[in-house]
């Protein structure tokens, strides 16, 4: 079911960002970065995965994404939800339940035996998919996502996340030559200023994350 009311966008990624830092899906720690696929080192990582386990906030966000999308995109400009393996799924799930919509979902690669496919559900020629995942980074893994639905013959224009870094500025224009639009809830950016806001971390961390966040392919480098 549509939720009838939506908070402004600005109240939605504070509230966002509060309920990541709750259930401690935010880790931040300078002295002992993370290392990212890409080799990148960074003071920040997030687990949005473990929203599933927390039912409220999992609903709350669900309803948030739900209306955002709707509202930038239209109320009926989809006739499928497509979740990205693995993380992508159960959101996927949420957001269809709400929209009234098949649900699909899409593997990273073929899965090697039987029809090797890389959908799966229902997913036929002509439909308008939404695909829909945890968070993106630069977008990378999206392309991918969006090239095997498109082999399908059904199109994919939007993507929904909850969590976007917001801090590679190359990533929403390289979705945008890719014709996907990007929806998300908050980024890095606003969980900072809710961590500083809440007191979550001391404020040497803070300024590290703050520091790595404007710069973010430099700050491994200097640490």
């Amino acid at each position: 079911m549509i939720p009838a009311t939506y908070p402004d966008r600005a109240t939605v990624a504070r509230l966002t960002a509060r309920m990541l830092l709750d259930i401690k899906a935010v880790h931040f720690n300078a002295t002992e970065p993370f290392t990212f696929a890409s080799g990148l080192r960074a003071p920040t990582y997030i687990d949005c995965r473990k929203l599933i386990s927390f039912p409220r906030i999992r609903s709350s966000l669900m309803d948030f994404l739900t209306c955002r999308v709707l509202e930038d995109a239209g109320f009926e400009a989809f006739d499928n939800i497509a979740g990205g393996e693995t993380a992508g799924i159960p959101f996927a799930a949420l957001v269809a339940e709400r929209m009234a919509l098949p649900m699909s979902y899409v593997r990273k690669k073929p899965k090697g035996y039987g029809r090797n496919a890389r959908i799966e559900g229902a997913m036929s020629e002509g439909q308008r998919v939404l695909l829909v995942e945890d968070l993106t980074t630069d977008g990378g893994s999206k392309l991918s996502f969006v090239d095997a639905i498109r082999e399908t013959g059904a199109d994919c224009a939007h993507t929904a996340v909850i969590f976007y870094y917001g801090i590679f500025p190359e990533t929403e224009p390289r979705l945008a030559e890719h014709g996907v639009t990007l929806h998300y809830l908050c980024t890095w950016w606003d969980v900072l200023a809710e961590a500083r806001r809440g007191a979550d971390f001391d404020g040497a961390t803070l300024d590290a994350v703050e520091s790595f966040l404007r710069a973010p392919r430099d700050w491994g480098a200097k640490t």
